[in-house]
Order: C-alpha cells, then structure tokens, then sequence
C-alpha cells in the first residue's frame, strides 16, 4: 500500500482589517482604536498590510483609506472636520492633519490662554499667600 501523501498546511487567513480597529459606520473614512499600536508593527487595515510610522493609542483614530486634502474626515457616519493635508490608508488621523468644521482653530487659542492666564493668577496668589 502506498502511503498517502501529507497534505500541504494551509496558510493561516490574513485579517481584513486589525480586530483592535474599529469602523463605527459603514460610511466612515477613519477607524478608532480599541488597543495600542506600536509604532513600527504591521497591521492589516481593509485587507491590506501597512506599518505604522508611529505608536497610536487607545480611543484615537487610524485612516480606513486614502483622504485627500479637503476631504470631509467621516466618523459615526458623520463629517467631524476636514483633512488638512493627505492622509495615506493607516496613518494616525489627529489634529496634526484635520481641522474642525465647527469649532474655529482662534476659538481654541483663545480658550487656551484663558486657561492659561487663570492658572498663571492661582499661582501668583498661592506665592502671595505662602510669603505672608
């Protein structure tokens, strides 16, 4: 009797998109992250393989797919901003390359030296007190 060849392994199925990925709604152009990415690691995002150029944390969000300058950044199946440059399918989408649509960038200063100028007064007042 002739033995019966082995049969060749399989190789394992790549993901379609890394399980720490997350799309929010079928229309969204970026997934949220539910677990760290290293910077450096090979992921799979919709199928195809890409490294990211950075560590990108918890609760922050990843391209889906190429957007170009302009384009209306979709999260929960909504515009949350617009692209301020173009983002390549897995790189880190965060205020360094969107802008919001509804909250001016000035508004945003303004609110941060406010902030600022308040916690420069407490100290003052701390130092003032702690000299008496």
């Amino acid at each position: 009797m002739t033995p019966k060849p082995k049969p060749e392994p399989k190789p394992e199925p790549k993901p379609e998109t890394d399980n720490r990925l997350l799309l929010l709604s079928p229309g969204d152009n970026v997934l949220v992250l539910r677990g760290v990415i290293e910077s450096g690691e090979e992921i799979y995002v919709c199928g195809i393989a890409v490294v990211a150029k950075k560590q990108i944390n918890i609760g922050h969000k990843m391209a889906a797919m190429d957007i170009a300058t302009g384009a209306k950044i979709l999260k929960y199946g909504a515009p949350i901003g617009s692209a301020t440059s173009d983002i390549k399918l897995g790189d880190h989408v965060h205020i360094n390359n969107i802008k919001s649509d509804y909250t001016p960038t000035y508004a945003l200063d303004e609110k941060k030296a406010e902030v600022e100028m308040a916690t420069d007064r407490r100290k003052n007042d701390n130092a003032r007190i702690s000299a008496l």
